[in-house]
């Protein structure tokens, strides 16, 4: 088994958000290294490996994805990671305030793996993100990657 630690892509735009996930990560212990888009044309970026992420960008073994990001919106980002040939097995937990009907239906029709409307309490958020850390970091079982290397496939062009 492979005890190399998996990267967390976190995409969340909102700072305040951002840091209390950061904060509730490290409350938990959680040692995975953590990788920040804060909109979703650096998740996009990320996930293509492009500007900043071009030189390095390891496949995450979790995304944390909000719905509500500007200049490409979180729902947009879903739908390109399930139509990747490498990303579409990674899981991907909607963490969002977003309680609508529609986008949660949205999100599991896209291949979502967990919706989570974040709650406002910091207690209550820290035993979210524990949940979410021992169940996708710790119980799981990863898909295996189809290429032992970083280097990625570009999904088809009528997909981007």
């Amino acid at each position: 088994m492979n005890e190399r630690l998996l990267t967390i892509l976190l995409v969340e735009d909102n700072p305040a958000d951002l840091e209390l996930t950061l904060r509730a990560l490290q409350k938990h212990n959680v040692s995975n290294p953590i990788a920040v888009a804060r909109d979703g044309e650096q998740a996009l970026d990320y996930i293509h490996q492009r500007g900043r992420f071009a030189a390095d960008a390891p496949i995450p073994g979790l995304i944390l994805l909000d719905i509500r990001l500007p200049k490409v919106d979180g729902i947009e980002v879903l739908r390109e990671i399930k139509a990747h040939s490498v990303y579409r097995t990674v899981p991907v937990v909607m963490l969002t305030t977003s309680q609508q009907e529609v986008d949660i239906r949205t999100s599991y029709e896209l291949g979502a793996n967990s919706y989570i409307a974040k709650p406002v309490d910091f207690d209550k958020f820290l035993e979210v993100i524990g949940r979410i850390d021992l169940y996708w970091l710790l119980t799981n079982i990863a898909p295996p990657t189809t290429r032992a290397t970083t280097q990625r496939e570009r999904p088809p062009e009528e997909n981007r």
